[in-house]
């Protein structure tokens, strides 16, 4: 499990600002975002080459993971304070704990978690994921990017797309957009339907004068069914920058008919295009 999971929430009504979906907080579903349990991007682990107690300690992190998922989240810590209990060096229960402990907003026992797991399995590239998400939303934005690359050298690490995603959020809040971009066209590349990234990507490109290519990135969210205010608005001032009336007009009617009551049909009714 990781934070980066609830990104992948294609849902309607979704918001998908560059905070958005990252929000640890939103681990609920992220869940910002949780790679925690099993899979720390490191040698295979077969049922063989267990012993007795981590597999009775991993029956309970799988409870516990399903309990978390479900928003149980002090039945969840329960269940993974069992498991150390029975397996202390068990590195996929600290970081589990640790995302338990994001989404209770505890970010002392959270790190505390995480750098456990780092000191059991230094090279987990689950574990540094969400340790470098939960340092880039306490504004460590160098420390945050560090945890992210050391996370992608990991060769045999299933889970890049997330992890530049998260990269490149994390360079959009330090202000560094061109970092970013690089960051979020190597997740496009990888994951090129995950609507989070191409409006993120959209966005950084508008912000920086690129409506060209960023109106390649939105036109393909709006012409789908992931398209929800966010980015019809995002669209609109696309189309607007590059003088394209008709296809302006054409996101203006949809954001009318389908989110009467929204901040973005609000903003395109003042002409805060800018804003």
């Amino acid at each position: 499990m990781n934070v980066t999971d609830v990104m992948r929430d294609h849902g309607h009504g979704r918001r998908w600002l560059l905070a958005a979906c990252l929000a640890l907080v939103a681990l609920t579903g992220l869940s910002g975002c949780a790679s925690g349990a099993p899979g720390s991007g490191e040698d295979i682990v077969t049922d063989s080459d267990e012993p007795a107690i981590r597999k009775r300690a991993r029956t309970r992190l799988q409870l516990a993971s399903g309990y978390f998922e479900q928003g149980q989240t002090t039945v969840a810590l329960d269940e993974v304070k069992q498991a150390l209990t029975i397996d202390p060096d068990f590195p996929d229960a600290y970081n589990l704990r640790g995302l338990i402990y994001l989404r209770l907003n505890d970010m002392r026992m959270a790190e505390e978690s995480f750098r456990r797991a780092l000191a059991i399995s230094p090279n987990s590239a689950d574990v540094l994921h969400n340790y470098g998400w939960m340092l880039c939303q306490q504004g460590k934005y160098t420390e945050s990017v560090q945890a992210f690359t050391q996370a992608l050298a990991n060769p045999t690490y299933g889970g890049r797309a997330k992890t530049w995603l998260a990269k490149g959020v994390c360079q959009i809040k330090a202000g560094r957009p061109l970092d970013a971009e690089q960051s979020l066209v190597k997740s496009y590349e990888l994951d090129a339907g995950n609507p989070v990234t191409g409006y993120n990507l959209a966005t950084v490109l508008y912000q920086r004068g690129d409506a060209a290519r960023a109106q390649f990135y939105i036109r393909r969210i709006n012409n789908s069914e992931l398209a929800n205010a966010e980015t019809l608005w995002l669209g609109i001032k696309v189309e607007q920058r590059m003088g394209n009336r008709v296809a302006r007009d054409q996101l203006v009617t949809q954001l009318r008919s389908r989110y009467p009551r929204s901040r973005e049909l609000g903003s395109f009714e003042r002409g805060a295009f800018n804003e």
